[in-house]
């Protein structure tokens, strides 16, 4: 056997010390590295002939394409992790961490698949516990795991592995995350700086215990005011008829609202009786307590209801994360009290700190993108925790110096919709360069230093991109040029909006 892997301490702060690696590791050979709190229960090598799929799971599929050596572990004998490590004469140098959506207790393949294939090691964390663990949120280990502890462990255990697989540690860390993944990448950067480089955060959700509010408020109203119940279909109408009355008031006629906040819908030409009118006003308007307090800034134009029953961390939340309670029933919800009882129980599980000076001062680089008509994460709560860290740094300028957001007309949770959905954040943009995929582009932008002013998002359609629209960097938007074909980006410049109040 080569040298010996000796013990790689970790600080208390959870800093990474320097690794004492003689030379590299071979795959096998990681199987009895020694970190505290740490146990490896697998390095294996893979060689996909021609490719190899993980085990099947709820979760991000991906299939590797190239060899690796796949290392599987548990911190503290809770926290699931696996690491996937290219051939050293492929590594780069950069590592790759693929957030997880929802309740988590799945590992991110997709992302694990798509580092390796570009030459990067990736990792990816359960955030604590397993799908199957119905009942993770009555344990606040688990809760704090997931929070915020999980994603940071796991990097720093993560970052030691590569060091020990290539005897050299990682020169560029990277996070890509999409709904609770999102959040995740927001935690990452208000609580551990330190630990990435380059951050993408979709649908963050920063307030998430407010956004769950009002998503059991949906949830219950129709239950409490049965006659104004949309079904699935005539939601559809009331996003339609937002398309149809707002699509031209941006100059160009193409099935997509680039600015919702101009729309203004008349619901009397909708085919819904009056109570269900009522139903869409207020579900649209500011979300208010029972006690008449605003919480939110309402929702958009076009934007209908999270489709498919409650999510299944909603109910958890309120009844074991907030409560401890198994028997606890959504008619019980409260939310003047309930929403402050979650905030107390579980106080990191919102990401809305707006001070990452930190982050900042060390060279950090984070984009943060939402889709306009996100029926999950309303499109405001990006909006509104970024211009709070816009007020914190004093100035926009100041602020898209490491921090730029992106705000995607048209499309729904994570992807989807009428708008250019594809950008590089779910896999690989059809075009494959900085200006249409955001992990190329904050790798060019952390490493280069070229910050991305756009991005070019395509919208696919049987496998054939069948338009390309800019997607500007906010508050700007998309203007036509007034000549030349509207499914051409090229055709589109990016402007200011003026001031515009949510």
């Amino acid at each position: 056997m080569r040298a010996k892997i000796r013990t790689i301490l970790l600080a208390t702060a959870g800093a990474l010390a320097a690794p004492a690696v003689a030379q590299a590791a071979s795959c096998e050979e990681l199987k009895s590295m020694r970190l505290p709190d740490v146990t490896i229960t697998g390095a294996d090598a893979i060689t996909p002939n021609p490719s190899w799929e993980p085990p099947a799971q709820r979760g991000p599929r991906g299939a590797a394409t190239v060899p690796f050596c796949r290392v599987q572990g548990m911190i503290e004998g809770a926290i699931g992790f696996e690491v996937w490590l290219p051939a050293p004469d492929k590594f780069n140098g950069r590592m790759l961490t693929g957030g997880v959506g929802g309740d988590a207790g799945v590992f991110n393949y997709t992302d694990m698949a798509r580092a390796n294939r570009m030459g990067m090691a990736g990792a990816t964390t359960d955030s604590g516990h397993k799908v199957a663990d119905q009942n993770w949120m009555m344990d606040r280990v688990k809760v704090e795991n997931y929070e915020h502890r999980a994603t940071h462990r796991t990097t720093v255990v993560a970052k030691a592995i590569i060091a020990a697989y290539y005897a050299n540690p990682v020169k560029y860390a990277y996070f890509n995350g999409c709904s609770g993944g999102g959040r995740q990448a927001l935690k990452e950067l208000q609580e551990y700086p330190f630990d990435y480089d380059g951050i993408i955060a979709g649908a963050p959700g920063p307030n998430m215990p407010l956004m769950s509010a009002r998503h059991m408020f949906h949830a219950l109203y129709p239950i409490k005011n049965p006659k104004g119940a949309l079904n699935d279909a005539e939601w559809g109408l009331v996003a339609s008829a937002a398309v149809t009355q707002c699509d031209e008031i941006d100059g160009v006629k193409d099935g997509v609202v680039e600015d919702p906040r101009k729309c203004r819908v008349d619901l009397s030409k909708i085919a819904l009786t009056p109570e269900q009118v009522t139903t869409v006003k207020t579900f649209m308007a500011p979300l208010k307590d029972e006690n008449g307090r605003v919480m939110d800034n309402g929702m958009y134009a076009g934007v209908r209801t999270r489709p498919g029953p409650p999510s299944p961390l909603l109910y958890a939340m309120f009844g074991q994360g907030t409560h401890h309670d198994l028997a606890w029933k959504p008619e019980q919800f409260v939310m003047s009290k309930d929403l402050a009882a979650a905030n107390a129980a579980m106080p990191q599980m919102a990401a809305n700190n707006p001070n990452v000076s930190a982050f900042r001062d060390r060279g950090g680089k984070i984009i943060v993108y939402n889709g306009w008509l996100d029926p999950s994460i309303i499109a405001q709560q990006s909006i509104n925790y970024y211009n709070q860290v816009v007020a914190r740094q004093g100035s926009e300028a100041r602020t898209e110096g490491f921090m730029r957001l992106f705000m995607i007309p048209g499309m729904l949770h994570c992807g989807g919709g009428a708008g250019t959905d594809q950008f590089g954040v779910n896999g690989p943009a059809p075009t494959q360069d900085p200006d249409h995929d955001a992990l190329l582009a904050i790798i060019r932008w952390v490493e280069e230093g070229k910050a991305p002013d756009k991005l070019i998002g395509s919208r696919v359609e049987n496998g054939k991109v069948v338009r390309t629209r800019p997607i500007c960097v906010y508050p700007r938007v998309a203007r036509y040029s007034g000549k030349g074909d509207i499914n051409e980006a090229a055709n589109f410049s990016c402007v200011s909006t003026g001031s515009i109040k949510p």
